[in-house]
C-alpha cells in the first residue's frame, strides 16, 4: 500500500488495518472467482480501494447505505470498513446476485470486523430498500442505474455513481427518460472521471 494514497482521507490506523486485511482477502479469492480484473489487481489500492473511499467521503453517511451490484466489495465492503470506525451506527446492505461473490462479501465483512447485510438477490427483484444513500460502481449505464435508484432510494436519499470519462454523455442520455438533480465531483483517481451525486429521481 502507498500511504500517500490515504493521507488526504484522514483514515485511522484501525481502518487501514481493516483495509489491508480486505486487500489480502481479495488477492486470496480473486484467482477463484474473479473479483477484479487480473490487470487491476496489481493496482488494487489506487484503482479500487482509494476509488471506493472517495465515494464514502462524497457524503456525510447516515441511516441506511445500500450498495447494489457489490461484486468484489467496491465500494460496499470499503464503506462498511470505514463506517466501523467512523459511523458505527450506519446500516450497510450489499446487494449481489452471484452466490460465490456473496460468500466472499460475507467472509470479508466478518474477517475484517465490519457489520453489514449481504442480500443475495437480483437488484430489480430485491425488496425496495428505502436507502438514504445508494451506491453502485462499474455496474451499468446511468439510465439503468437511475431505474435502480427509483426502486431502492428513499425520496430524500442520495445516489452516488462513480463514472468514467464518458459520464457527460451518459448524463445527457439519461435526461431523456429521467428527472433528477445532479452534482458532479471530479475523481481524484482519474481527472476525467466523476462521482455523480444524484437526488430527486423521478420518471422512467
Amino acid at each position: 500500500m502507498n500511504e500517500f494514497d490515504l493521507k488526504s482521507f484522514d483514515v485511522s490506523r484501525e481502518t487501514i488495518e481493516r483495509l489491508e486485511n480486505f486487500s489480502s482477502l481479495v488477492h486470496k479469492w480473486n484467482p477463484h472467482i474473479n473479483l477484479v480484473s487480473k490487470k487491476s489487481l496489481s493496482e488494487l489500492w489506487q484503482r479500487h480501494i482509494v476509488d471506493s473511499i472517495q465515494v464514502f467521503r462524497a457524503v456525510k453517511p447516515k441511516g441506511h447505505w445500500v450498495d447494489i451490484g457489490s461484486g468484489g466489495g467496491f465500494p460496499g465492503v470499503v464503506v462498511a470498513l470505514l463506517a466501523a470506525d467512523e459511523v458505527p451506527e450506519l446500516k450497510v446492505t450489499l446487494i449481489e446476485s452471484d452466490q460465490r461473490k456473496c460468500a466472499f462479501l460475507r467472509t470479508a465483512l466478518r474477517e475484517c470486523g465490519a457489520s453489514g447485510t449481504v442480500l443475495s438477490k437480483r437488484i430489480e427483484e430485491a425488496p425496495p430498500q428505502g436507502a438514504d444513500i445508494l451506491s453502485a460502481r462499474a455496474l451499468a449505464d446511468l439510465d439503468v442505474l437511475l431505474s435502480f435508484a427509483n426502486r431502492h432510494l428513499s425520496p430524500t436519499g442520495i445516489a452516488l455513481f462513480p463514472k468514467g470519462i464518458t459520464w457527460r454523455k451518459e448524463l445527457e442520455a439519461a435526461r431523456h427518460s429521467w428527472c433528477f438533480n445532479v452534482e458532479d465531483i471530479t475523481s481524484i483517481t482519474e481527472p476525467e472521471a466523476a462521482i455523480l451525486k444524484i437526488r430527486g429521481v423521478s420518471g422512467g
